[in-house]
């Protein structure tokens, strides 16, 4: 029982940190929806307003994981039943609560004393005070007991306010302290003026973890350790704000186990997937080399100071020690102006380059808003990849798709299907 108690105490902190002090009505409304699956697209969820793609995208790139893994393939498009719906729904948050525990999950709900329908009356309202005076934890032993229970339970998944029990739940099974703990910021995870998810957030979704940075690892930046990713995520992420140099995403979100990608525009958050497993192909040699490169080219300039060499090769397992070293920044920057370049690394060291990457390859663009749609209809855009040849990438700022995709695949075109070019907002 004293277990039980913190537990409920803990949901008063769980409000603090992702709302703060006020909780602005109007933003509580937009995030008070369930998930609701469109009847234009049955295996796509949609949002019906700006606020909570931070629950409602990574959400439906999990849906997306299992009906590729069952399927093979975009076959199940067409395959979709309710059972299926619900089925794929109950399958990803189970999924993506394992990731915030071993054994023991925390499941937030509604008082079921209280009539539903007296909450769920006031939506146009939205009364926070109610929602969270009704708020209730049950503890569950094992992904079987947790699986059992969503089965039994998912209506109150795509009732209203199930996307935000889901999230309840989420931060209750990670464990508020160990939330606050990963977090680089002290700011509300739901911004107070917009309604956003923080990247925090949005992180604690994908991958469990509600590290602030999309980078791999540590970064040392000023003295401070700021947090990243620890492994390979499950569910890629990739972002224009990557374009625009607001951040930069690591290999562990870029190239994760599995090929969809939870796409970040600077408002809104969509999905891209691929029936081609090969996009998520291990690493050749020649890949891993360049990647480690452009890690120590920050600013994406294709070459490195003179520096940086020797922890180059180190990473790379190449001989590194400190004669050699020498002798290749001489024959690599032959003019001495403190630079290497990216080619003339790759030829010295990769002269014969592979890739575990197709050349042409069909992607597929998920976008929840109807009204970021074509006639307000949530539905699939299918786009034909290809890959060019050339390291010197097309720039077309008016295309903050082309931009966004190029974050990832530098040399990509693509042709989406209708002419019709997907909204990243």
């Amino acid at each position: 029982m004293a277990d039980m108690a913190s537990l409920l105490e803990d949901l008063i902190g769980i409000r603090q940190l992702l709302w703060g002090p006020v909780i602005k009505q109007d933003i509580f409304r937009r995030w008070s929806q369930g998930f609701y699956f469109s009847q234009h697209e049955r295996s796509g969820l949609e949002q019906l307003e700006g606020g909570p793609c931070s629950i409602i995208a990574p959400t439906q790139a999990y849906i997306l994981k299992k009906l590729l893994l069952d399927y093979g393939n975009f076959s199940f498009r067409d395959n979709m039943t309710e059972e299926l719906q619900n089925n794929v729904l109950v399958h990803a948050v189970c999924d993506m609560l394992r990731q915030c525990t071993h054994d023991r999950f925390c499941v937030v709900y509604l008082d079921q004393k209280v009539n539903s329908m007296e909450i769920e009356s006031t939506s146009a309202h939205a009364d926070p005070e109610k929602f969270h005076d009704h708020l209730r934890i049950t503890i569950l032993s094992g992904l079987t007991e947790l699986e059992k229970y969503f089965h039994e339970n998912v209506n109150s998944l795509k009732r209203q306010y199930g996307a935000l029990l889901f999230l309840y739940s989420v931060i209750s099974t990670k464990g508020l302290d160990q939330v606050k703990l990963e977090c680089d910021s002290t700011d509300p995870l739901i911004d107070a003026i917009y309604g956003y998810g923080s990247q925090s957030l949005i992180n604690l979704m994908i991958t469990g973890r509600a590290v602030t940075y999309v980078w791999d690892h540590e970064q040392d930046v000023g003295g401070l350790k700021l947090k990243g990713l620890d492994k390979q995520s499950q569910i890629g992420f990739i972002t224009s704000m990557e374009h625009l140099r607001y951040c930069t995403v690591g290999s562990f979100y870029k190239s994760p186990v599995h090929p969809i990608w939870v796409l970040g525009s600077d408002t809104h958050l969509t999905v891209l997937f691929s029936e081609e497993r090969k996009l998520v192909s291990p690493e050749t040699k020649s890949e891993q080399a360049r990647r480690v490169f452009k890690n120590y080219d920050k600013d994406g300039n294709n070459f490195i100071n003179v520096e940086s060499l020797q922890a180059v090769l180190q990473e790379l397992d190449l001989v590194s020690d400190s004669a050699y070293v020498d002798i290749m920044r001489k024959k690599l920057d032959s003019e001495n102006l403190g630079i290497i370049l990216l080619n003339a690394f790759m030829e010295e060291f990769f002269p014969t380059e592979e890739s575990s990457v197709p050349d042409m390859f069909q992607l597929i663009h998920y976008n929840g808003l109807p009204i970021s749609n074509v006639d307000g209809q949530v539905k699939y855009h299918v786009g034909s990849a290809i890959l060019l040849e050339s390291d010197v990438r097309s720039i077309c700022e008016s295309n903050p798709m082309l931009t966004c995709l190029q974050t990832k695949w530098p040399n990509i075109e693509i042709t989406w299907w209708n002419n019709i070019t997907p909204s990243l907002n």
